[in-house]
């Protein structure tokens, strides 16, 4: 993302226009964007013309304008549906011809010679166009890291993931905040039973490896100086399998680029399915976490891994719950927050100020704050844990700080009403 202009003072107020390039950008600008906003971007509006004769021309010309923001829609980009088979007669299909998209709804507050004022309007926020923002409560210290952040150059994919099963795989590419799934395959394997099966067995076997290789050409960039690590994972041995296969194509094919990748890049990993929510297995892996120990998701997939191991060990330490994670936080207990960008999304910007406050109240007190995006499968695990957790420097015991704060909360009541009786005395 390219920041083209800030303007925000000391109170927060102001606007900041940015230019997104890729998918991971729209994914910042959904987590920027919220109701109340003021949004200005590049859009393309139908318009309709009377003309000299009484016919009605209508015409698709494009524009800017700003609107009040009512609506926003985030929708990922990559081939998640994408598929090949080695059936010759299945239709094909291209992964990765599909880009993320950004739908940002509302009522235009700037006049415009083409649309009245007042108008309802859909801005299809665009790669490489401008789009400035101006929040409707001002910039609060969450949106103005995302700023910081989306604007860092050099940001991209530096995983690449191959999860395979016996006759699938998929593809994916992580970044900092986001997995995209670019592509899937599929190759029926018949099963090993008798001499024949055995035989059927290994065709299917060297039609899938071949499957694969071929797919793992398009849709990995192996070569990018970006990508730290390529990372093939299955339960048993499959993944064995697969690197010896693809290495020896390599060899085969006199591809030195390839060969490099494989011996340098490549980390084997077991995982317990197939499935696209092993990358969380995979993110906490020590071969992982020691390649990557700096990276972002990484990090917070080795601590949501030990947050969850101490719920189990050392439950005192490690809280869950907007309420109860918020109570720590008062208490200047929190060490490290667990926060998904989920919750800075709400509608109600009281609920958003709320999360705010925690965040800024466990940096103050030198805790460290890790924001989980919801599309990455740590992010999402973080979700159905109510999307805020913490892990504490020390001990508390639930029960007790409620009772504490129940207490407090009666003495408080206990002189309001004192003073009510005082004043009305006098």
């Amino acid at each position: 993302m390219k920041l083209v202009n800030r303007h925000i003072d000391k109170h927060g107020a102001g606007h900041v226009t940015l230019k997104p390039e890729d998918d991971e950008d729209m994914w910042h600008l959904y987590n920027l964007i919220q109701a109340g906003d003021s949004v200005r971007a590049t859009t393309v509006r139908r318009i309709q013309s009377v003309s000299n004769t009484g016919s009605v021309e209508s015409n698709r010309i494009r524009l800017n304008l700003t609107i009040q923001v009512d609506r926003v829609e985030f929708s990922p980009g990559g081939g998640s549906s994408a598929q090949d088979s080695a059936d010759p007669a299945a239709p094909s299909s291209s992964a990765g011809d599909t880009n993320a998209s950004l739908h940002i709804s509302g009522k235009v507050t700037v006049e415009n010679p083409h649309v009245r004022l007042g108008a309802f309007h859909t801005l299809d926020i665009e790669a490489n166009r401008d789009v400035r923002i101006e929040k409707g409560d001002g910039w609060d210290s969450v949106a103005i890291s995302r700023v910081q952040e989306s604007t860092v150059p050099g940001r991209g994919a530096e995983v690449v993931a191959v999860i395979c099963g016996e006759g699938t795989a998929t593809f994916c590419l992580l970044s900092q905040h986001m997995t995209v799934v670019t592509h899937r395959i599929s190759v029926a394997i018949p099963r090993k039973a008798a001499a024949s099966g055995a035989s059927q067995h290994e065709k299917g076997l060297s039609r899938f490896y071949a499957t694969l290789f071929d797919s793992f050409v398009r849709h990995v960039p192996y070569a990018t100086a970006g990508i730290r690590a390529i990372v093939i994972a299955s339960p048993g041995w499959i993944r064995d399998g697969v690197y010896d296969y693809l290495l020896a194509e390599a060899i085969k094919k006199g591809d030195k680029a390839l060969q490099k990748a494989l011996r340098e890049k490549v980390i084997k990993i077991h995982v317990s399915s197939p499935h696209v929510h092993s990358l969380v297995e995979v993110l906490k892996s020590p071969e992982i976490t020691t390649r990557l120990k700096e990276t972002k998701f990484a990090r917070e997939g080795m601590m949501l891994d030990r947050f969850f191991k101490m719920l189990g060990t050392d439950e005192m330490r490690a809280w869950y719950g907007p309420d109860h994670v918020c109570l720590a936080a008062d208490r200047g207990a929190i060490g490290t927050l667990l926060i998904s960008d989920d919750l800075f999304r709400a509608s109600d910007p009281i609920t958003r100020k709320k999360y705010v406050a925690v965040t800024e109240s466990v940096q103050q007190k030198g805790g460290e704050v890790l924001i989980f995006s919801s599309m990455h499968e740590s992010g999402q695990q973080l979700n159905q844990l109510t999307g805020i957790a913490a892990i504490l420097t020390f001990p508390l015991d639930v029960e007790v700080v409620e009772a504490e704060e129940r207490e407090a909360e009666e003495e408080r009541k206990r002189k309001e009403d004192e003073q009510k009786e005082e004043d009305a005395g006098s």
